[in-house]
């Protein structure tokens, strides 16, 4: 089993930068990708990219690429989720996630944090 603990969520103004962590604890070895994710008040919940626990590559849906970045720091178990150019529009609960398999879904989440973006 993965442990996914995630930080960093808050109110930011239109145009700001946050960081969101996401560490973990557990059976990190057998991570296959972490996955980051966003639901909006009243929509269902969104799939922003994928990182590849192994070799660091990465994946972005369209809606955030050349906004937010992934990366990782190996000595903390941690990835982390850069986000700038924040619009309101981006204001949800944001969560990462876990998966053992490409095979398989995300088997353990993390409990998600709170970003708000004033206008």
């Amino acid at each position: 089993q993965v442990q996914l603990v995630e930080s960093g969520g808050g109110l930011v103004q239109a145009g700001g930068s946050l960081r969101l962590s996401c560490t973990a604890s557990g059976s990190i070895w057998s991570i296959y990708s972490m996955g980051w994710f966003r639901q909006a008040p009243g929509k269902d919940r969104v799939a922003l990219g994928t990182f590849r626990w192994r070799n660091g590559d990465t994946t972005y849906a369209d809606s955030v690429k050349g906004r937010f970045t992934f990366s990782r720091d190996n000595a903390k178990n941690t990835v982390y989720l850069q986000m700038n150019s924040l619009k309101p529009e981006d204001t949800a609960v944001y969560y990462c996630a876990a998966q053992f398999s490409s095979a398989l879904h995300y088997q353990y989440w993390g409990q998600g944090t709170q970003v708000t973006v004033s206008s």
